[in-house]
């Protein structure tokens, strides 16, 4: 592995699912650093992978990772939401598995695009470059009740109305360009008694605006519902979610794929990392995934 991309969440478990596939095209429909696809290609002789990344960064490191396996595989720079016009493009029918995880990998978090308040950072959170809107423009220009209502639905963060009365007031005086600036004011909107718990005050806030300003959640919901439509009889399709609002999304999706009877769902609750994974990979600690077959 890459000193940027160590083992991915869940891989032991992704294989596991997946090792009954034996021909066709897995999507990797995030394929990030390329770790979940060198993994399913060095364990699955006779499968290719479709690799989908909105980031060019990701698909350069993904092209250098996958290198060995010339032949089998084709990477594409795209929005997962767009997965049947990329295939139809790409002339490919054989779909006997997806794997999507919604993460944000770890070389996300080391490419200075404002991602992570643990680096001094200008405010962006694009994971492609080429659109417009920036965590800039979403803490500086948005409306403070549009602002409100993402950080509290987004982020799900009970102290959304201070965080944004805290973050109107500074806009004021100057604009917030930087995530130690933003995460500064977020870590003074909490209570003194609430500063210092498990995970860092500004981490719902940023969670909120990595999610506007990537629409992740519609993406999701489209992503997800095309795929079980374009799966092959039989092929398996896995999500790997962190937080509660994509797990929601997930969980509903397939539910109402059984409902339809298109899909068996093989995960009646999410796999969650054991104490191993967290210990050697930390941001794992909330990952959930969850696997169903074609039916």
């Amino acid at each position: 592995m890459s000193e940027i991309e160590h083992y991915p969440v869940l891989h032991r478990e992704v294989l596991q699912f997946f090792k009954q596939i034996k021909k066709g095209y897995i999507v990797d429909a995030t394929v990030g650093g390329g770790g979940h696809s060198y993994l399913i290609l060095k364990n699955l002789p006779e499968v290719k992978i479709v690799g989908i990344d909105k980031d060019e960064y990701a698909l350069e490191k993904a092209e250098e990772k996958l290198k060995t396996f010339k032949g089998r595989y084709i990477l594409v720079k795209s929005s997962f939401k767009d997965i049947d016009r990329i295939l139809e493009d790409l002339r490919i029918k054989d779909i006997t598995g997806f794997l999507f995880d919604l993460g944000v990998s770890t070389f996300h978090l080391k490419t200075e695009r404002g991602f992570s308040f643990q680096r001094d950072e200008f405010l962006d959170m694009r994971m492609d470059k080429s659109q417009h809107l920036t965590a800039y423009k979403v803490v500086n220009k948005y409306p403070k009740d549009l602002l409100e209502k993402i950080i509290f639905e987004y982020g799900e963060e009970k102290f959304a109305r201070r965080i944004v009365k805290n973050i109107i007031e500074e806009r004021k005086k100057k604009p917030i360009e930087t995530t130690k600036q933003l995460a500064d004011i977020v870590y003074r909107s909490y209570p003194p008694a609430l500063r210092r718990g498990r995970i860092h005050p500004a981490t719902k806030t940023f969670q909120a605006i990595r999610i506007e300003v990537n629409n992740e959640l519609s993406e999701i919901k489209e992503g997800v519902s095309k795929a079980i439509d374009i799966l092959n009889k039989g092929g398996i399709i896995q999500v790997i979610s962190f937080h509660s609002l994509e797990d929601r999304i997930v969980k509903n999706i397939f539910r109402e794929a059984k409902k339809l009877k298109k899909l068996d769902i093989l995960t009646k609750k999410p796999i969650t990392p054991g104490k191993e994974e967290i210990k050697e990979n930390p941001p794992s600690r909330s990952a959930k995934l969850r696997a169903g077959k074609k039916v």
